[in-house]
């Protein structure tokens, strides 16, 4: 199948089609990892976007049932180099082509991804369509210009849970968990947390259970009073799409729950905790998205390999120095990449550590959510 890209400002790629026989708008945005497809395709935080890949290679392990990050995936349509015809792997239960044919995600590939990168990096992430059943220029530009942007976008109510329920906790058998113990600080029958679902990712769910947390997840919308009324022993908010100023509601539920629970956010959520303690958050150029971004933590100095999806980030002019101080600064381009209460057990990281890039150099941090939990229960 002919397949054609179109962005906002009347760039052109034509390549091959794959997947869904159809077409797709979003924000067009790079992911540089060079492996874990599968969990970008199904991580909650795409919503809204086209998603280019800039390792050449995808599809070569097909898709497992194991690796999802969420119920289904979440992007808008998927741009590749090369979608490998025939994958092979031990753990495969489908191709990618027939996954996203499966799941209506139309896909493009045989286009010079460099120079597309190349292109939204000067330019910055903007609007674009794939379609592989209408090559008309014009059309298509119409089709782009009709899209809605991303600010302004509150993608976390449609991303989220309907209903509250109980995360299993399940075997953990994952190589990144090999040679951490369980959590130390925490008794295995003894800790609830509730976490919002604002875009939740499975591994963000073992990681919790890891350590051995019953853990109750709720929608985006649950007010602050319905949380307390589980009687929580820490509150997790969780990562997710879209512009976080748009997502008021959150702002107003978690600003209510600061201070009578140990808080703990990621991404989103790092986000939405910065909003509810006064802060702003900006939309960034092209966003920061892949598996091999540095991280210093600034107390100690040490330097983290984080994996990250975000598009905004939290302005340090915003901060109130007197009650909030940065932890963490992403080493490429010094944005905040973490935030603590000087007085309080809440903080939070705008990078991935459940994704274990490192692989454990981020794992910490959920110890330290349970250590303040722990301190919690214990006053």
């Amino acid at each position: 199948m002919k397949a054609t890209l179109l962005l906002e400002d009347g760039r052109v790629f034509r390549g091959s089609g794959h997947g869904f026989e159809g077409e797709a708008v979003g924000e067009i945005v790079f992911n540089t990892s060079m492996s874990g497809y599968q969990e970008i395709l199904t991580d909650p935080s795409y919503a809204g976007q086209i998603v280019t890949m800039t390792y050449p290679l995808i599809g070569n392990t097909g898709i497992n049932v194991e690796d999802n990050e969420s119920r289904r995936p979440f992007l808008e349509a998927f741009i590749v180099r090369r979608l490998t015809s025939h994958p092979s792997n031990w753990r495969m239960s489908e191709p990618l082509d027939d996954y996203l044919r499966r799941h209506k995600i139309p896909a493009i590939s045989g286009i010079d991804t460099r120079a597309l990168v190349r292109h939204i990096r000067s330019r910055g992430a903007m609007r674009a369509i794939v379609s592989l059943i209408d090559h008309d220029l014009d059309s298509l530009g119409r089709k782009v210009k009709g899209s809605p942007a991303m600010v302004g976008r509150d993608l976390a109510s449609e991303v989220t849970t309907q209903e509250p329920y109980a995360a299993e906790r399940g075997s953990v058998d994952f190589v990144e968990f090999s040679n951490l113990g369980p959590g130390q600080s925490v008794d295995d029958a003894g800790c609830h947390v509730v976490a919002y679902d604002f875009g939740i990712k499975t591994n963000i769910l073992r990681d919790l259970g890891h350590h051995g947390a019953r853990v109750t997840v709720v929608p985006s919308t649950t007010s602050g009073a319905d949380v307390l009324d589980l009687d929580p022993d820490g509150i997790f908010l969780s990562n997710g799409p879209g512009d976080p100023e748009a997502v008021d509601y959150a702002v107003g539920n978690v600003r209510e729950l600061i201070g009578k629970k140990p808080v703990f956010g990621i991404c989103l959520g790092h986000q939405i905790l910065a909003l509810a303690l006064g802060a702003r958050t900006f939309k960034l150029p092209f966003g920061h998205h892949g598996g091999n971004q540095p991280v210093m933590h600034i107390d100690s100095g040490r330097v983290e390999i984080t994996a990250q999806n975000h598009g905004f980030a939290v302005d340090p002019k915003s901060l109130d120095d007197e009650e909030v101080r940065i932890t963490h600064l992403n080493l490429n381009d010094q944005t905040i990449e973490g935030l603590e209460h000087r007085k309080l057990p809440v903080f939070s990281v705008q990078y991935h550590p459940e994704a274990s890039p490192g692989p454990h150099d981020s794992y910490y941090l959920f110890q330290k959510f349970f250590d303040n939990i722990h301190d919690a229960k214990t006053q």
